[in-house]
């Protein structure tokens, strides 16, 4: 077997994951008044948010291109692989996953999954690094694909959502309730749903209370396992180191990536959001 991983932009891959030969990955790009970025080549996450901060409209983000992918695809196949696992941002919050699934019948000299990830961000480019690390070392593509279903089914994320007004902006909130709950201090907390969508979990009064709710809610997640853990944040990198240390000083395994939230979930929760994300950890017969 060879195997081709192909995942998107949105995922944050650890530095020894990327780069990988056998590791391609689709951009997605940003539209800010009226200007296309990538994140990653002509655009930082920080200038992400400072453009964001100064733009008349919220920005949007284009799904990865399906003509790319089969590009990819047809790239793979004359390269002499065999099998394809096509990881993508979850298709509760783009419509790609759906977009792609007739490639499969398209190439039938190779045998391609395209699982819903349900997620993004660091727990996606989590997932996407333990398939690589299979197929190193040898696992069968059958065996790969059953460890990352149970992935996907215990991986999710939460976020703290700083400013209610971006929520707003996004149509996720009326400007009655952004009012009232600027009056009241409240602080959102959202989660990825097990079909992948983003709804909010808890509203919470005061950022105080909201981080520490959100460090009962990793509590509460993890307990019945072991996982993989990364702090995620909106330009707020402050908050998430000292989200970090109160994670150390409750006995959360020091491994602590913490990770800058791109313009894919940015877009929609605004600067200065932290969160979590977990995917589980599967034991390898």
């Amino acid at each position: 077997m060879k195997l081709a991983v192909i995942t998107d932009s949105s995922a944050f891959l650890d530095a020894e994951i990327a780069p990988n030969s056998d590791l391609y990955i689709l951009d997605i790009p940003v539209v800010i008044d009226g200007q296309e970025y990538i994140e990653g080549k002509n655009l930082t996450a920080s200038e992400f948010y400072e453009k964001m901060a100064l733009a008349k409209n919220l920005p949007k983000t284009s799904q990865p291109s399906v003509a790319r992918l089969e590009e990819i695809l047809t790239q793979c196949e004359k390269e002499g692989y065999t099998h394809v696992i096509g990881l993508f941002l979850s298709s509760g919050i783009s419509g790609f996953y759906q977009n792609i699934q007739y490639l499969k019948d398209e190439f039938k000299g190779m045998t391609i999954a395209f699982p819903d990830s349900k997620i993004t961000s660091a727990p996606l480019g989590m997932m996407v690094g333990n398939i690589l690390k299979r197929y190193d070392a040898g696992r069968s593509f059958e065996e790969i694909l059953a460890k990352l279903e149970q992935e996907i089914s215990g991986t999710t994320a939460f976020i703290m959502v700083d400013d209610l007004n971006h929520l707003v902006k996004g149509g996720r909130l009326s400007n009655g309730a952004a009012l009232l709950g600027n009056l009241l201090s409240i602080k959102p907390i959202l989660c990825f749903t097990d079909e992948g969508k983003i709804e909010v979990y808890e509203k919470v009064r005061t950022e105080k209370k909201a981080v520490k709710r959100l460090l009962e809610i990793l509590q509460e997640q993890t307990q019945q396992g072991r996982y993989q853990i990364a702090v995620i944040h909106a330009n707020a990198p402050q908050k998430a180191e000292e989200f970090k240390q109160m994670l150390q000083e409750n006995g959360t395994a020091n491994e602590l990536p913490i990770v800058s939230l791109g313009s894919v979930i940015g877009t929609h929760v605004g600067e200065g959001a932290i969160a979590f994300g977990i995917s589980p950890i599967i034991d390898e017969e």
